[in-house]
C-alpha cells in the first residue's frame, strides 16, 4: 500500500470524524493537536481506527507526536507497520 493512498484515508477519517465534512485548510506535516482538531480522546480515536482499518497494533510507546501528530506522520507510521508485518 502506498503512502499517498494511507494519507488519503487518514485524511478522510480526519475531516469526517473530527470536521465534520467541513473543509479546512490542513497541510499533511500540520500539527492535528496544534491546530485544536484532535484532542487525547482523538488521538485515541484515531488509533483505534488504524488498529481496525490496517490490522496493526499502536503500542504504547508509540503514541507520540513524531508517529501520530500530523496525517504525514501518521501515513508513515503505518506504512513502517506495514512493512514490518509483510
Amino acid at each position: 500500500m502506498q503512502l499517498c493512498e494511507i494519507e488519503n484515508v487518514v485524511r478522510d477519517f480526519v475531516v469526517t470524524n473530527f470536521l465534520f465534512g467541513q473543509p479546512i485548510d490542513l497541510r499533511p506535516d500540520e500539527s492535528l493537536l496544534d491546530r485544536g482538531i484532535i484532542d487525547s480522546t482523538g488521538v485515541l480515536e484515531i488509533i483505534a481506527f488504524l488498529e481496525e482499518r490496517y490490522s496493526i497494533k499502536v503500542d504504547d510507546h508509540d503514541v507520540t507526536p513524531v508517529n501520530l501528530g500530523s496525517i504525514s506522520n501518521i501515513s508513515a507510521f503505518v506504512g513502517r507497520k506495514l512493512e514490518r508485518a509483510a
